[in-house]
């Protein structure tokens, strides 16, 4: 592919931990997001996407702690969402050491927002994320509150909109398939990937690396947001702290028990897969170093 591709962890956030459900729902908790965003920068990412998922229900964003702890030791960029509904909300969070929000909520509900952020901040600090579920016609409308909410928004006319009133990305997540690793919803991501010219970030569904090759591919999506594979080999191959135990289910984490059908990989891996089948990313062949 001519285009540099990118891969981005997406890391879920309830109170303090990780988390990881399946639809967005069914919470697991895994861990400290800190030390699993550490390992992806150390291993390898592009950048990282910070999501507060309860944060629509507040309406408010709690990461800021977080957020400042993990911009003192990461350099690569890092995109926070949830809960950031006015200008001074996403003022706030770049301010505490994100590089770019991701708004969806607060979009829909104010359009003009995007506009208003944009001219303030910069197009390239502004993506905007779209929660698709398929309706039985085959349409695709969009969702808020991690697919809770029904806005009856056709997603192609809101893309559309989305980039005309100046955001500088969009985030696709297929609320179909996030967390099964059944693979991304490549009808999706192409359609919106090959109707807009900002750069599009498939999310929702990576259980293996073909997965993620196709959809860069047949997807036509400019970087994949990958978790579950991502986070299950962290766990299997490092100790991990747990706390907060009421912020989700922690017996699974306790028993790692096995991950269905996903397949644990690591970045360096899914580079070199990529690497091999002559896709554009950040890696040496020669040391297999992800920074090449």
């Amino acid at each position: 592919m001519a285009k540099n591709i990118r891969i981005i962890p997406r890391l879920d956030i309830k109170g303090p931990n990780l988390v990881k459900g399946i639809h967005l729902e069914g919470l697991r908790v895994l861990g400290k997001p800190e030390c699993f965003a550490r390992y992806y920068y150390e291993t390898g990412a592009d950048e990282l996407i910070y999501m507060d998922i309860v944060a629509s229900l507040y309406e408010r964003n709690s990461l800021h702690d977080i957020i400042s702890r993990t911009a003192k030791e990461i350099f690569i960029p890092l995109t926070v969402g949830g809960g950031l509904r006015t200008i001074e909300d996403i003022r706030e969070v770049l301010k505490a050491g994100a590089d770019k929000v991701s708004l969806n909520t607060a979009a829909i509900k104010n359009p003009e927002i995007i506009e208003d952020a944009a001219r303030k901040f910069g197009s390239s600090t502004i993506v905007v994320s779209i929660e698709a579920i398929r309706q039985p016609d085959g349409k695709y409308l969009a969702y808020t509150d991690n697919g809770r909410e029904y806005t009856g928004i056709e997603v192609l006319s809101w893309a559309k909109q989305v980039e005309d009133l100046g955001a500088g990305e969009l985030m696709i997540t297929s609320i179909d398939r996030e967390g099964t690793g059944t693979g991304y919803d490549i009808a999706l991501t192409g359609m919106i990937a090959n109707a807009v010219s900002i750069p599009v970030i498939a999310c929702g569904g990576s259980g293996t690396s073909e997965h993620i090759a196709q959809v860069l591919s047949d997807g036509n999506a400019d970087a994949a947001a990958v978790a579950s594979i991502l986070h299950y080999e962290f766990i299997m191959n490092n100790s991990v702290e747990i706390e907060a135990g009421n912020e989700g289910n922690v017996e699974f984490l306790r028993s790692r028990r096995g991950f269905s059908k996903i397949k644990p990989v690591n970045l360096r891996e899914i580079k070199e897969y990529l690497y091999r089948n002559n896709f554009k990313c950040r890696y040496n062949a020669m040391t297999g170093e992800t920074n090449g």
